[in-house]
């Protein structure tokens, strides 16, 4: 009967893994690289490296970004301040654009509707000098949106991969019934053997994990794909559920008097917030219809003080300063839950070392996904081995799938790699540099992936490898003949977030050059080897 159960299990867990294993492995590159995405954006900007984290009073840093913005949009409906920390050394401002100038734009899409600046904490002006990129958010924002589609679509295509993958988890722990035992087991040289040992080793390594990052990653977005309690619950009044659900953000859409009024200084304010969340910092400043008789000013609490992404606020009369309300320090069980599930899943109040912890949990996913997927080959392969010796050729769905192997697994750390590479050797200003930078991307993945489909072989593999591999690894070489923080300068300085980046694509380089290396010791198989698939070699068993 167990047996029996098991048995379309196992076929459950390789399908299920195998339909969506190509995007599960760009979901989980770009998440997992989002762990560092603000160092990763401090490196793609060198201008700032030299940068201190020694920062001003909040106040001040507050009352800079406050007159920059009445320079620039004294007519916006909404500004937004989000003050540095240790991580992010910039004031990061933005505003609404009009409805007039945000509709003549894209149709009046929602990611054009507002304008950024980033700002110098110590003198609050622009960071001029810094070369526009769009660093780490593009991962972050790639890993769910996969950039050129509309936004609800990618998400529902992300989210039916996520379902797909705790389909293959549950599956494949009811398959592998000595999954436990064989994670202390491996055995090299076994063929498909040691494909699903090195599979079980990375999957058990980080499952608890994995479980996490994927059921989190589906509440993110769970009113998107099962919106029917909250329409029943409801109905039309759709204010009164984001009030309940998300009691920090404040109102959605407050709508200006139209009489001129002079916003109430922030400094204040804030003081009066720390004081109430027991010293805690500001972290984000929200004004709604500034300058206007009707204006809010909406204090969030820093993140980083606990898991939960749901962090209280305050609401403040932007004319007189009277407070108006709290929110978020007392919620709903079901607004609790979901703040401590997406705060797991985002990672933002983790430190350096749990970020690194995350980080490399993230890899053994990627790990597992590629195993999975290099696993079915394998079996595939030994299907056509004896077609093959004789001179005949594997089925059609075994060489797309060889094909989508490389462009996947070995094509897409080609791409991040060459979008680092991108962003030192594009010039400072050139128009719309950051999306030449993430063309970059997109044009080396493509090749990639065409040179895979035409040539599903082993040396397509180790020429993929070994490009990704000196791609990565060249990065702190690439960073010492750009710049003048190279790691002969960063690490006697402490410059920790610059030198950690490129020591992690060194050792990341490293590793793909040494997977390459592997591939070409291993000796092409005789006729006589592969007529006994039981003994073929995973290096093999590749095309």
């Amino acid at each position: 009967m167990k047996e029996g159960f098991r048995q379309p299990m196992a076929g459950l867990h390789t399908y299920s893994g195998l339909l969506v294993g190509w995007v599960l492995f760009l979901v989980f590159a770009g998440g997992t690289a989002s762990y560092f995405r603000d160092e990763i954006t401090l490196w793609m900007k060198p201008e700032l490296h030299t940068t201190r984290p020694v920062l001003p009073p909040q106040a001040e840093m507050a009352g800079r970004a406050a007159a920059l913005l009445q320079q620039r949009a004294p007519a916006s409906q909404r500004w937004f301040i989000t003050l540095p920390t240790d991580r992010e050394p910039g004031i990061r401002t933005s505003w609404a654009r009009p409805p007039e100038a945000a509709a003549s734009q894209a149709g009046g899409a929602r990611r054009n509707r507002f304008e950024n600046v980033v700002l110098d904490a110590h003198t609050g002006q622009p960071l001029a000098k810094a070369r526009e990129t769009r660093g780490g958010d593009f991962l972050y924002r790639l890993h769910y949106d996969l950039h050129y589609m509309p936004a609800l679509w990618a998400r529902w295509i992300v989210g039916f991969c996520a379902m797909f993958m705790l389909v293959a988890i549950f599956s494949g722990i009811v398959t592998h019934k000595r999954i436990f035992k064989d994670f202390f087991t491996f055995r090299p040289k076994k063929g498909q053997r040691s494909w699903l040992d090195a599979h079980n080793v990375v999957a058990v390594l980080g499952l608890p994990y994995h479980l996490m990052i994927t059921y989190t990653g589906l509440v993110t977005l769970m009113f998107m794909y099962m919106p029917w309690g909250q329409q029943a619950a409801y109905k039309e009044d759709q204010k009164t559920f984001q009030a309940e659900i998300f009691p920090a953000s404040g109102p959605r859409d407050p709508k200006p008097a139209g009489v001129r009024a002079e916003l109430t200084p922030l400094q204040p304010l804030m003081a009066q917030a720390s004081a109430h969340w027991g010293g805690a910092p500001v972290g984000r400043i929200t004004v709604n219809n500034p300058n206007d008789a009707a204006a809010t000013v909406i204090l969030a609490r820093q993140e980083g003080r606990d898991i939960s992404s749901s962090h209280p606020s305050m609401v403040f009369d932007g004319v007189s300063g009277k407070l108006l309300s709290t929110a978020g320090e007392t919620q709903a069980a079901a607004a609790q839950t979901r703040g401590l599930l997406y705060g797991l899943h985002i990672g933002r109040f983790a430190d350096p070392l749990m970020r690194a912890l995350f980080f490399l949990s993230g890899l053994s996913g990627c790990a597992m996904v590629a195993t999975g997927l290099l696993l079915w080959a394998v079996k595939e392969r030994q299907k056509y081995a004896k077609a093959v010796a004789q001179g005949g050729r594997a089925g059609w769905a075994s060489r797309l799938v060889d094909g989508l192997n490389i462009g996947a697994i070995a094509g897409v750390p080609i791409a991040i790699a060459t979008y680092f590479w991108a962003n030192r050797l594009l010039p400072v200003g050139m128009a719309g540099r950051p999306d030449m930078e993430i063309q970059s991307f997109f044009v080396a993945w493509g090749m990639a992936t065409v040179a895979g489909l035409a040539w599903p072989a082993r040396r397509m593999w180790q020429v993929q490898l070994g490009i990704g591999g000196l791609l990565f690894a060249g990065i702190p070489l690439l960073n010492a003949l750009t710049t003048a923080t190279h790691l002969g300068v960063t690490l006697p300085q402490g410059l920790w977030r610059v030198a950690g980046f490129d020591l992690v694509c060194l050792a990341l380089g490293l590793a793909l050059l040494s997977a390459g290396a592997w591939l070409g010791r291993r000796k092409p198989a005789t006729a006589r080897r592969v007529a006994a698939p039981v003994r073929t070699t995973a290096a093999e068993a590749m095309p």
